[in-house]
């Protein structure tokens, strides 16, 4: 290692501290800060960012200092709050639109995603809802299969997140309040295609049926998903009538 000696990112915290809560000797985490010539895993590099509280620039920034590829998801990606997400699902009215992370945490949403799907602002991870909100499941026509290939979904395109303490807290806390996650989790099963046929059950229009496709945005970890009433049903019709309860204004002329 290369990296010249300075102050500790938390100076609050004394080398002995900062040394247990990595789980790493003092003398090496001294040697460490000593920029001494010694070699670092990246479970010790990781462990140490965590320790200090290093941010995901910082930490990346650390990996560097140590000559270490940091995991996939602490790589350079777009940021989100650098992309107009909102102005990008709300040109896509009065169909529903979303933007979800590879956790599926909502990054933006439009009013009709909001009006068919149930989502509201105090619950913003898509999985955590569908498992713990069971008047969002019930607007699924067949929730089994719906829960079944979204975890499914969800373990392929969060596999490179797995070492991420946000992948561990969000699977670990849907084990304990989902059963029914707990089970489908443990079958390992992974799919790469999502549900291209989206059929609900609203509880005030009743059957609604949409088209779904899905685009990923700058960055590996940031997904739109768009919502077209499908041809030959009455879901677009039912739709206008929602969002004309909902926002009139949203839907003159629709």
């Amino acid at each position: 290692m290369s990296a010249s000696p300075g102050r500790r990112r938390t100076p609050g915290l004394r080398r002995e501290e900062v040394a247990v809560l990595a789980g790493i000797g003092t003398s090496w985490y001294t040697w460490l800060e000593q920029g001494r010539d010694i070699n670092v895993s990246e479970s010790v590099a990781r462990a140490i960012g965590s320790a200090l509280r290093l941010s995901p620039s910082e930490i990346r920034y650390l990996y560097q200092l140590l000559d270490i590829n940091p995991p996939p998801y602490l790589r350079d990606a777009a940021d989100p709050r650098a992309l107009d997400l909102g102005s990008i699902v709300d040109e896509w009215m009065p169909s529903p639109a979303l933007v979800i992370d590879s956790l599926w945490n909502l990054l933006a949403y439009n009013t009709s995603a909001a009006v068919v799907f149930g989502i509201v602002e105090s619950e913003p991870n898509l999985l955590v809802s569908f498992f713990t909100n069971p008047a969002v499941r019930a607007r699924y026509v067949d929730p089994p299969r719906t829960g079944r290939l979204a975890v499914a979904q969800f373990r392929t395109g969060a596999a490179a997140r797995y070492d991420d303490p946000e992948f561990v807290r969000l699977v670990n806390g849907l084990r304990e309040r989902s059963p029914e996650f707990a089970a489908l989790w443990h079958s390992h099963e992974v799919v790469d295609a999502c549900l291209k046929v989206k059929e609900l059950d609203h509880p005030e229009v009743g059957s609604l049926c949409f088209d779904t496709q899905s685009w990923q945005l700058d960055g590996p970890d940031i997904r739109l998903f768009l919502h077209l009433p499908r041809r030959q049903s009455d879901t677009r019709a039912k739709l206008a009538h929602l969002l004309r309860v909902r926002e009139p204004a949203l839907v003159a002329g629709v």
